[in-house]
């Protein structure tokens, strides 16, 4: 956050979902940075196992903080957008799977104040995203594209959401409109060649792996990420935070934007 002389810049956080796990390593990172400080933490559980309060309803917080940081479920999403808005305070929304009407509100409220949404907070994901765009408008038109993702057996999901952020990203550069397929076993066919392939596998305790594969005339190009610690996702959450609170207008940002700041 940019330093102004005699204006304190402590970046005052607060957490949805602090009680959560993501939550909790948020206020591990956070508290490791000098330029930040969780002040507040909203969660339905509200024991206190930090040291900021916690509320179970955001609007029975009775101080304010610069950025929220949202880790918690989509069902708590309305109610903290309807608080952000209230206070006019930026929010970086991580949680994932929201519905069509949830997505116009979060489109909505970005008319308003400063609102970060992605589908995957990790950096390393998000710049796979800027290289994969690269190689499908170079490779696309003679390349099969597959993508296999893999997490642990605990995900309620499938595809995962990052997957479809990749083949998203995949099919933005392609010079024609693909086909999403997830499951070929009905299909008794030669693979058609303007399709998008999405595996999915799940097992153990995988934090998350997804690998994107240009298949061509006798060479393969693979470009694979590995999560080996929810840490990833969190400091990206953090950055995010940082990055949204230094906007000076409503919009909504992703971390695409946070990239292009680098």
């Amino acid at each position: 956050v940019p330093k102004k002389e005699g204006v304190d810049t402590m970046l005052k956080l607060a957490i949805s979902g602090c009680n959560g796990r993501m939550g909790r390593v948020i206020t591990e990172i956070a508290a490791k940075r000098e330029d930040m400080k969780v002040v507040a933490g909203f969660d339905m559980n509200t024991v206190r196992l930090a040291d900021y309060p916690v509320y179970s309803d955001p609007l029975e917080f009775p101080g304010g903080c610069d950025v929220i940081v949202d880790f918690s479920n989509v069902s708590a999403t309305g109610h903290l957008l309807e608080y952000c808005r209230r206070t006019r305070t930026p929010v970086v929304i991580c949680t994932t799977g929201h519905s069509e009407e949830q997505l116009a509100l979060i489109r909505e409220t970005a008319k308003e104040i400063p609102v970060f949404r992605s589908g995957n907070m990790s950096l390393g994901i998000n710049l796979m995203m800027e290289v994969l765009k690269k190689c499908a408008s170079v490779l696309g038109a003679d390349f099969d594209v597959e993508i296999i993702e893999k997490h642990h057996n605990q995900k309620l999901d499938a595809p995962s959401g990052t997957a479809l952020m990749l083949a998203d990203a995949v099919n933005e550069a392609l010079p024609y409109d693909a086909e999403y397929v997830y499951d070929r076993h009905e299909r008794r066919e030669k693979r058609p060649a303007h399709e998008i392939g999405i595996h999915t596998i799940r097992g153990g305790t995988i934090v998350g792996e997804h690998s994107v594969i240009f298949s061509g005339r006798d060479e393969i190009i693979e470009i694979k990420h590995n999560a080996n610690s929810r840490e990833v996702f969190a400091a990206g959450a953090v950055n995010a935070a940082a990055f949204l609170a230094r906007q000076t207008g409503p919009g909504l940002y992703n971390m695409s934007d946070v990239i292009a700041a680098k």
